[in-house]
């Protein structure tokens, strides 16, 4: 792989760029893989990536049915944290902040992480109790994260009415290193990664069966034909149900839109990112100058990737009443993603009734932010065939045996 450098780009601009390589091959499926990791998006990626770095397993195929960065990793509003409120949660989410702060050297690719900070308001008084617990948590887990007061909110967001009628604002969780990350920028700089260690990113291949023998994973058969594998990780977010089932199983979680949208490009307003999770709606600013707004998930189960008008609306009012200056502002475009979501609102990292295959999903509104710590605790599962102490206390056992960590009531904040 050729190295990315202020002196590769002066020498390539001498000779009109005429010298740069593909960053990823399109090769086509060999017979037959150690490991077949279903889904191109920064979950599949980026187990792959270390399964090759940190395992030495290199004979990987990463399939696609659409194109590379296509699904949620390529549908969201970017926000990285860690200062979640159970142990096992934030351990993981730290593991992805610190893998985020030195990706984009390890990768030779610039991912454009930012941790310009981050805020979460506490606009009633149980949200007040549960970030100051929060605090606490974090604390005793090693996370720098603080409470604020409104006045210090108003000082970091200039914009921001903290006076609102409904939701006045009553302080933040703040956490100095969240921040943003370029979602397309890691998806390739993954892809460019796994590439140059001679894995094949295989797009356009829909996994249409899953082939078994005596209760242990065979292979896979595609739109382009049957591959043989010995080990196979599935990391497709919103359609692990549907390959479960393709296998024999069925998975603890649902399928739902969540949508995201920007505004038109306007000068620099707010250089921090801010969630509002009782109102549930995110807001920081992009380079290009655009807003990116999010809001909460549509509720009716279904695969669709556009959302519904009325979440929009109900999130674009609490926008407007919380930040009045954006009010004359044209919204560019809007899109959506596909959140698979468990009961207690955590992540799966598991080993499945199938020997042999593994399961990376469950990640909610929570995926982007967990892309590096998700795909370490995915590889080394799927290496050892056991489970490290990242990924133990997200196996599909804690249901069975009432061992939820729940991120949705205990936290005190959406998810």
């Amino acid at each position: 792989m050729r190295r990315y450098s202020i002196f590769a780009i002066a020498r390539e601009a001498m000779r009109y760029h005429s010298g740069w390589e593909r960053a990823w091959r399109a090769p086509e499926p060999k017979k037959r893989y150690d490991v077949i990791v279903v889904g191109a998006g920064g979950h599949g990626l980026a187990t792959a990536y270390y399964l090759g770095k940190v395992h030495g397993i290199k004979n990987v195929a990463i399939i696609e049915k659409g194109w590379l960065g296509g699904g949620n990793s390529g549908r969201n509003t970017t926000i990285i944290r860690s200062n979640y409120l159970q142990d096992a949660s934030a351990a993981i989410f730290e593991k992805a902040l610190q893998l985020y702060e030195g990706l984009a050297k390890d990768l030779n690719y610039n991912v454009m992480f930012s941790p310009r900070g981050l805020l979460m308001l506490a606009q009633s008084e149980h949200e007040v109790r549960g970030y100051k617990r929060t605090v606490y948590a974090n604390a005793l887990q090693g996370i720098e994260t603080e409470w604020i007061s409104r006045e210090q909110v108003k000082d970091l967001v200039p914009i921001i009415n903290i006076d609102g009628p409904r939701y006045p604002v009553l302080g933040a969780l703040y956490q100095a290193r969240g921040g943003t990350g370029r979602h397309d920028a890691v998806n390739w700089g993954y892809a460019r990664a796994c590439d140059a260690m001679g894995m094949d990113i295989i797009q356009q291949c829909e996994v249409t069966g899953i082939r078994t023998e005596n209760g242990e994973v065979r292979g896979v058969d595609t739109t382009k034909g049957s591959i043989d594998c010995g080990k196979l990780a599935v990391v497709v977010s919103g359609h692990s149900g549907v390959l479960a089932e393709m296998a024999g199983f069925r998975m603890p979680i649902e399928s739902c839109p969540l949508q995201a949208w920007v505004s038109e490009p306007i000068k620099p307003v707010i250089d921090v990112v801010v969630m509002a999770n009782l109102v549930h709606c995110y807001i920081s600013q992009s380079d290009k100058g655009e807003l990116v707004l999010g809001g909460g998930i549509d509720h009716p189960n279904n695969y669709s990737q556009r959302g519904s008008w009325y979440t929009l609306e109900e999130t674009t009012r609490a926008l407007v009443e919380t930040y009045p200056i954006i009010s004359r502002l044209k919204m560019l475009r809007q899109w959506g993603g596909i959140m698979d979501i468990t009961g207690d609102h955590s992540p799966i990292i598991s080993k499945t009734p199938v020997r042999n295959m593994f399961m990376d999903c469950g990640w909610g509104t929570g995926g982007f932010k967990a892309i590096p710590g998700s795909g370490w605790a995915m590889a080394e599962l799927v290496a050892k065939g056991e489970p490290g102490p990242l990924a133990a206390p997200f196996s599909l056992e804690r249901f069975r045996e009432g061992r939820f960590i729940d991120e949705s009531v205990a936290a005190g904040v959406a998810h």
